[in-house]
């Protein structure tokens, strides 16, 4: 008869294990659903009035950038900075295109959410043919309002060219991106 209770109590044991783990992997699984929820691109709208265009920059060499003067052509805004890596990374493939689409009317434009020295001494390593814009930290708040509400970097919002967003995207652009867009955009 021993025996049997010691069964018996070795598979309730089985079974509360069981249900933790459960419990613990539907945790799990709520808790990724929620992260990737909070860091999708959130919706933005009326982008062809949304105050980014009447908006000035400083460029590294202390010229303006006039967002004004990029409307109405496709354009590609990433948010990046010296010291996030994946954004780094993608400058070289941003500065490709660039040189192979501007000639079509895509522009591309970086604002730099970093310190102007810092961006500055970047620039003298790897030097880029786009437009680079000193956003500091009031580009995070930019970039939330065009839908970045995680205010992660790298962020690349892509205009066309009626200035409306074709779409957003958190994380490091990949050669496809690049070619999805200039497909919808031409």
């Amino acid at each position: 008869m021993k025996d049997n209770l010691n069964m018996i109590n070795s598979s309730s044991g089985a079974s509360r294990r069981n249900v933790v783990l459960g419990a613990g992997a539907a945790a799990a699984v709520a808790g990724v659903g929620v992260a990737l929820w909070r860091f999708e691109p959130q919706a933005v709208a009326h982008t062809d009035s949304h105050p980014l265009w009447t908006q000035q920059f400083e460029s590294p060499t202390g010229e303006g950038v006039a967002m004004a003067r990029f409307k109405g052509q496709p354009l590609l805004l990433n948010f990046w900075a010296t010291w996030c890596p994946p954004c780094i990374e993608e400058l070289p493939m941003l500065q490709a295109f660039w040189r192979e689409n501007a000639p079509n009317g895509h522009q591309v434009l970086a604002l730099a959410i970093d310190q102007p020295s810092a961006v500055r001494r970047f620039l003298d390593r790897q030097p880029l043919g786009f437009a680079v814009g000193l956003a500091g930290l009031e580009g995070t708040n930019l970039a939330k309002s065009l839908g970045n509400a995680a205010g992660g970097l790298p962020f690349t919002v892509f205009f066309k060219g009626d200035g409306s967003i074709w779409r957003q995207k958190m994380g490091q652009l990949t050669p496809e991106d690049l070619a999805q867009w200039r497909a919808a955009t031409t």
